[in-house]
């Protein structure tokens, strides 16, 4: 056993549900699923809770990118399914320092295909007077400067939901969670996690299955129309959500808390991500074996510099991350585990070395 594991286990430290991982697993495809039966799953999951609650509104922040267009799919799901009405759902767009116009009008454009009013709430006000209020020059692009939008975001949603007596859905994936790439106490936080259980690389795969279905029927429709209605059809709300949600499956992912933000640039590419998360978690594959079975997978791809790097990414972060986990909010479990306590943990204090 690794010395600095021994000492760690002697000073009262537990290996979490590494103790439990399976042995002799082999390395497979990550996360396989139908698109469809995650999307009713999650909505299925978000109805069950408004059910039990009592909850007739939910407010949503919406950024143009993929978590929160999922999240307000799934939002309009379980409303139809629970027959309530769309007015209900409260879609907020809060433009920061790191906003483009891509993303903002697809945020706007989506709600619209949807049939959902969005409310524009600019941040940059209220942030640089917080930052300056604590002493921040406000222009140095540093931690701090990220963060203070993200949890200026969150203060906003809470504070609408108490408004209006609703929840506040967050909006992040799987992957996110596993990494910790959020704000602590910022888009970290919610009442109910909606993407919580999906990995952003199907996160994408559904968005992209919500849109192409949708294209496809209206596609049908207008094929057994007559000519007069076939341009009124086209220009249908099913065309721009579906147009809206197909620009953001193509758009590269960012928090846009800077200009030029681009996160897998920052962490590896998530098609990666997810490979370790699925056959770390679940399969119980170390630090050589993950890397042996992604070099195969994915060397032509990637190369095995990005893999590397990719990897060391994964192990350091799944582990000095994992106190965001350790109190985040409710979410849905779709695969065969998740990143609860019940599920799958492990301590934020272990050695990576020994991974």
């Amino acid at each position: 056993m690794d010395k600095r594991l021994k000492e760690y286990i002697r000073a009262g430290g537990t290996l979490g549900s590494l103790a439990k991982l399976p042995k002799g697993r082999k390395a497979s495809a990550p996360f396989p699923c139908d698109p469809a039966k995650v999307y009713a799953k999650q909505v299925d999951a978000l109805a069950l809770r408004l059910r039990r609650i009592g909850a007739g509104d939910v407010v949503i922040g919406i950024s143009g990118g993929l978590d929160s267009a999922l999240a307000l799919l799934v939002a309009v799901g379980a409303y139809r399914k629970l027959g309530l009405p769309l007015s209900g759902i409260h879609a907020y767009t809060m433009p920061g320092f790191g906003t483009t116009s891509r993303t903002k009008s697809n945020a706007e454009l989506l709600c619209e295909g949807l049939g959902l009013k969005i409310e524009t709430i600019s941040i940059a006000k209220s942030v640089r007077q917080h930052l300056k209020d604590i002493g921040h020059d406000g222009k140095t692009a540093d931690v701090t400067y990220e963060n203070a939008q993200a949890r200026m975001r969150t203060m906003i949603l809470m504070d609408k939901a108490n408004m209006l007596g609703g929840i506040v859905l967050g909006t992040g994936d799987m992957s996110e969670i596993a990494l910790g790439w959020c704000t602590y106490n910022g888009d970290h936080m919610s009442m109910f996690g909606v993407n919580s259980g999906v990995p952003k690389t199907i996160v994408r795969k559904v968005c992209k299955w919500w849109a192409e279905e949708r294209a496809e029927s209206l596609k049908c429709k207008v094929k057994s129309c007559t000519s007069a209605l076939r341009s009124s059809l086209s220009t249908s709300n099913s065309h721009k959500a579906a147009k809206a949600l197909l620009d953001i499956v193509a758009t590269p992912v960012s928090p846009e808390l800077v200009k030029g933000q681009v996160t897998e640039d920052k962490i590896g590419p998530y098609e990666l991500h997810d490979f370790f998360i699925w056959n770390f978690c679940r399969n119980g594959l170390g630090r050589k074996a993950l890397y042996d079975a992604a070099a195969k997978r994915y060397g032509d791809k990637y190369g095995l510099d990005v893999i590397g790097r990719t990897l060391d990414t994964f192990l350091w972060r799944i582990v000095s991350q994992a106190f965001k986990r350790n109190c985040a909010p409710d979410g849905v479990r779709v695969f065969s585990f998740d990143f609860s306590r019940e599920s799958w943990w492990i301590p934020s204090d272990l050695p990576t070395g020994i991974l």
